[in-house]
């Protein structure tokens, strides 16, 4: 079997471009997934079971549909109503952010309901309202018991992305397909995006970890 490194050279530049749009649909998707993620984990803990039966349903489907599908509905059936016609990028973000988000939403509540219960009844003692108690003592303590769970789901999206080469997303999976039909190879393509989400995923466990680390000794 012969290894062509020429063609990966010639294609550096489009997966250097793949690379960087991976990294901001990421991004995207970890920013508003743990911000939506959040708001949904503290609604399943809700104790009105009629108010917390939407967001229970809500982590059920996202968690219990495969992603593949998820993006399909959201770049043919949502993105459309809004936009008029399909984007790639735009369904990729809110396919990445609703998936995410019905794991991080269980992590978050794990998390919470994790610290004793009188972390809580000492913090109301002390005058605080109920959303006082969690901005200010339960979920600054709970987020350093999520690090390790948020560090696998956060390396999980990035791979995840890939799929979203399926609906034309100009990400790095995408270009290693427009370089398998091109030159006809499979190999050097699918071992350089490999490659590079190594090296992604790598760097991303390093700096999760060096948090972990600072946030333990503070």
């Amino acid at each position: 079997m012969d290894f062509r490194l020429d063609i990966i050279i010639d294609y550096l530049p489009y997966f250097g471009k793949g690379a960087l749009l991976t990294i901001g649909l990421s991004i995207a998707g970890i920013l508003l997934g743990t911000i939506l993620g959040l708001f949904i984990g503290i609604g399943k803990m809700i104790r009105n079971k009629w108010i917390a039966l939407p967001f229970m349903f809500y982590v059920t489907f996202f968690r219990g549909t495969p992603l593949l599908v998820q993006i399909f509905l959201v770049h043919f059936g949502v993105v459309p109503l809004f936009l008029g016609g399909t984007n790639g990028i735009v369904a990729g973000v809110i396919a990445l952010t609703l998936n995410a988000s019905a794991y991080i939403a269980e992590i978050f509540r794990a998390g919470i309901q994790s610290l004793d219960r009188g972390q809580m009844e000492a913090a109301r003692s002390l005058g605080m309202t109920h959303p006082q108690a969690m901005r200010y003592v339960i979920i600054p303590q709970a987020f350093k018991r999520m690090i390790p769970p948020l560090g696998n789901e956060f390396v999980i999206l990035i791979k995840d992305s890939s799929l979203l080469s399926v609906v034309a997303t100009p990400e790095l999976m995408h270009w290693g397909r427009m370089m398998t039909g091109q030159y006809a190879r499979v190999w050097e393509p699918y071992l350089t995006a490999a490659f590079i989400y190594l090296i992604l995923t790598l760097t991303l466990t390093i700096l999760l970890n060096y948090l972990e680390k600072r946030l333990k000794t503070e």
